[in-house]
């Protein structure tokens, strides 16, 4: 059987489900967490993301934040890129981050999720708001990934 687009939740159906599935949740500087999503999403677009890239931008946390299910995603009215893409950017329990930037890069779509979440995770005005071990800490980690994935510096 192949996908129409029909069948799929529309991209304000997506947002509004990982805004609810978000609520009262707050990044590490304290904001709403549905800020992140929304830069995300809009970091997406701007890059030249399609629409289940942009879908999977606002459900790229939903997982692993325990704020939707893997059975939700399963079942929900959504292409099945998209919900590779939003597998593909759930990191593991005790996985080695090299493992987490293969799966990245072996799904079609989801490097260019990454990138945009990425972007927005590092950017110098949220991480100025951070005590400097947890900003220094982050920084790091975000190069990290950012080398891993091949994507140089930001």
């Amino acid at each position: 059987m192949t996908e129409t687009p029909q069948q799929h939740l529309s991209l304000a159906d997506v947002e509004a489900t990982a805004r609810t599935a978000h609520a009262g949740q707050t990044d590490k500087a304290g904001r709403p967490y549905a800020e992140h999503l929304q830069a995300v999403a809009e970091g997406v677009r701007a890059r030249g993301g399609d629409d289940d890239q942009i879908a999977a931008a606002w459900l790229h946390d939903a997982v692993e934040d325990d704020a939707l299910s893997e059975r939700w995603l399963e079942e929900a009215a959504l292409s099945d890129r998209t919900k590779a893409v939003v597998r593909a950017l759930t990191k593991r329990a005790a996985e080695a981050p090299e493992a987490y930037a293969a799966r990245i890069l072996a799904t079609d779509g989801a490097l260019l999720v990454k990138e945009a979440d990425l972007a927005h995770n590092a950017d110098p005005a949220r991480l100025a708001v951070l005590d400097d071990k947890t900003r220094k800490r982050l920084t790091e980690k975000y190069a990290r990934m950012r080398a891993l994935l091949g994507l140089g510096s930001s």
